[in-house]
């Protein structure tokens, strides 16, 4: 771990001499050109390009399309071009999400560590979505106080890599797919938990990890999957869950199959082994002069048949909570420390929704069979080829728009932690909260962008591609601020 912050301040350093001599676009294009290889065409690049800045600057998500037309000041002509540019089929969703896994392990040199391995958070979310031809669009079960308990929407699942962010840690997206609404085959049962198995399997991330996620994934198809593969699950159990003492054979061995499981024990009751429990200062992210107690067993936990390492917690304002990993060398601390970062999806879900707009898609199918109030999953095994095949087309709409927003919301992230001099230089305004060390919000960036994307464009519109691009396709009446800058 000293190593890694040591790397990163370094080429915080590095970055921090060059940010004087540079424009916060030409930084932005040479981190999302890196994707270039993904594109079959030029020109299919730079429209992605195209919406990546378009729902990076918007001032509105009134409208997926729409929002980008208004914030790049594009014709109203190009609103046909954009939809072609998400429904045709020359990009090939996975390749485009691996890569740019790759490129966030190499654009951010100091992605958070422990025992050597990565730490990526996995989660869902479900979006409302109104819309009777959407497919996709399914009746969902919310278990939340402050959300409707049922709703029409779309369910969707993502992962995120930790990284350090100045003195905090931010999750950067990876990549983001709707799991639930459609069946394209009769004998497909695949569960949400094989999906984010194969979600994890897309992004290729050619390193060992620990996958941290809630109680949703502790379960036996997450464990075997995630050490088949060679790593590790960080996650929190239910309070009513069970394991068992490994058996310790007392006496010459009988015939037969050797016994495995020793006596059973409610994990529950880990809270009442005194004797044993430990305190410590509390590691978990933000929280300074809180003492909590532990106590750690490894078990064997009968789903998987193997022994896993589990952590009883007492937090003195968080209530009892109990942890499970399958490294049984992982320090108990280190647990606690890095189930305590899993917080650090739902901040990136929230800037999606109300920054990035993520979820502002809509694509409506117009031959489609209206979808119903409370109707679940569609299944398609019986319908047309034809049919098949354009509501394939639609989801593969929804999910280039969202991961045209995984990219944006990443490179602003990305410019945050690497280049804060700049992005408070390009700024333009001014905010009471503006403190020390901490790394300038996706909000920030953004506007900081807005406000020097006109001198961009005057700037660099004769030798730049991505300037010279946006600049032919623009509505000369409605560039005013361009106008100003020249």
């Amino acid at each position: 771990m000293a190593k890694t912050i040591i790397s990163q301040n370094t080429s915080h350093s590095n970055d921090t001499s060059r940010q004087g001599e540079l424009s916060i676009w030409a930084v932005w294009w040479d981190a999302i050109i890196l994707l270039r290889p993904a594109f079959p065409q030029l020109r299919i690049f730079l429209w992605f390009a195209v919406s990546a800045a378009g729902v990076t600057i918007h001032i509105d998500t009134l409208g997926a399309v729409s929002c980008i037309i208004r914030a790049l000041k594009l014709k109203p002509c190009f609103y046909h071009a954009l939809l072609r540019n998400f429904r045709g089929k020359a990009v090939r969703l996975d390749e485009l999400s691996a890569l740019w896994t790759q490129i966030v392990l190499r654009l951010f040199p100091a992605p958070l560590r422990v025992n050597g391995r990565l730490l990526i958070v996995g989660d869902g979310i479900k979006i409302a979505k109104c819309g009777q031809k959407m497919p996709g669009v399914k009746a969902l079960h919310q278990q939340s106080a402050t959300k409707p308990p049922k709703i029409m929407g779309h369910s969707l699942q993502a992962v995120c890599l930790l990284v350090h962010a100045a003195q905090g840690v931010i999750a950067v997206p990876l990549a983001m797919y709707i799991h639930e609404g459609v069946v394209y085959a009769n004998g497909n049962w695949k569960t949400l938990l094989d999906k984010m198995l194969t979600l994890l399997g897309i992004i290729s991330i050619g390193e060992s990890y620990y996958f941290i996620g809630d109680a949703y994934y502790a379960v036996r198809t997450m464990l075997k999957g995630l050490l088949k593969q060679g790593n590790h699950i960080i996650t929190r159990v239910r309070s009513n869950a069970v394991a068992r003492v490994p058996y310790v054979h007392d006496g010459p061995r009988k015939r037969g199959r050797p016994q495995k499981y020793g006596k059973k024990i409610k994990l529950a009751s880990l809270f009442k082994d005194r004797k044993n429990m430990q305190q410590a200062a509390s590691p978990v992210y933000g929280e300074k002069n809180v003492i909590l107690h532990y106590v750690v067993r490894d078990l064997l936990w009968q789903p998987v048949g193997l022994l896993l390492r589990f952590v009883a917690v007492m937090h003195p304002t968080r209530g009892s909570f109990i942890l499970m990993t399958t490294d049984t060398t992982l320090d108990p601390i280190e647990i606690i420390r890095a189930y305590g970062l899993r917080f650090k999806i739902e901040f990136s879900f929230k800037q999606a929704v109300h920054q990035i707009g993520s979820f502002a898609y809509r694509f409506w199918m117009k031959h489609m069979v209206p979808q119903r109030r409370g109707d679940g999953n569609q299944y398609l095994h019986r319908k047309p080829i034809e049919y098949r095949e354009a509501v394939k087309r639609k989801m593969h709409a929804y999910h280039m728009y969202i991961q045209a927003c995984v990219v944006s919301h990443g490179l602003l992230q990305y410019l945050s932690v690497m280049f804060p001099e700049l992005v408070w230089k390009s700024f333009g305004s001014w905010l009471r909260t503006i403190r020390p060390g901490v790394a300038p919000s996706e909000f920030v960036v953004a506007e900081a962008l807005r406000n020097s994307l006109p001198y961009f464009l005057v700037n660099s519109a004769n030798q730049h591609p991505f300037a010279k691009f946006i600049t032919h396709k623009q509505d000369i009446e409605k560039t005013e601020m361009h106008r100003m800058a020249a």
